[in-house]
């Protein structure tokens, strides 16, 4: 998701690297910290494929510092990226999230509306669960075996609901806009 983030950010606006990774903390930083070396060598790999350029300008000090802006091959990536996500980036929250911090970018409310018809989707098919008797079958989730996997599917479902409810009013106001 980090390559996401990136062009999420520099289609905001362009941006120093250490800036870049201000935003990118305050986005997932209670999630997964960035560390610079992850981040700079993404900042390269997008750099040599052309989504992203990197300019100097006059620093503070001796030494140029370098603005990041999305290019527009990096604008094209990027639009791809929100309107045709990875199954994955519907499924696993953390990435889903990420998606959803820069889906505003996508400009197409019917295309905004069907990433989270995907979404809603997934949160809408039948789960199996995880939680199994001695014997290996699968048990309701309210019987499971210890009183922290039950809080965790009490959790789960509260979160699931709300976001149920949040993405039905959010596709609805996309579609009367589209």
């Amino acid at each position: 998701m980090l390559p996401l983030t990136i062009l999420g950010f520099l289609a905001e606006e362009p941006l120093h690297g250490y800036q870049l990774k201000d935003r990118i903390t305050g986005l997932t930083g209670h999630v997964k910290p960035v560390s610079d070396g992850a981040l700079y060598p993404a900042i390269t790999r997008l750099e040599d494929k052309g989504l992203i350029a990197r300019h100097p300008e006059p620093g503070t000090g001796a030494a140029p510092r370098h603005v990041l802006t999305l290019t527009p091959a990096g604008r094209e990536e990027l639009t791809r990226r929100l309107r045709e996500p990875a199954h994955t980036d519907i499924t696993d929250r953390n990435r889903y999230f990420t998606l959803l911090a820069f889906l505003h970018l996508l400009e197409d409310p019917e295309a905004q509306a069907a990433v989270l018809r995907r979404r809603l989707d997934f949160l809408n098919a039948p789960n199996a669960g995880f939680f199994f008797d001695e014997d290996g079958k699968s048990v309701k989730s309210e019987d499971a075996p210890t009183l922290f996997r039950r809080g965790m599917t009490q959790i789960a479902r509260a979160t699931s609901k709300a976001e149920r409810e949040w993405l039905t009013a959010a596709i609805a106001e996309l579609e009367a806009a589209a």
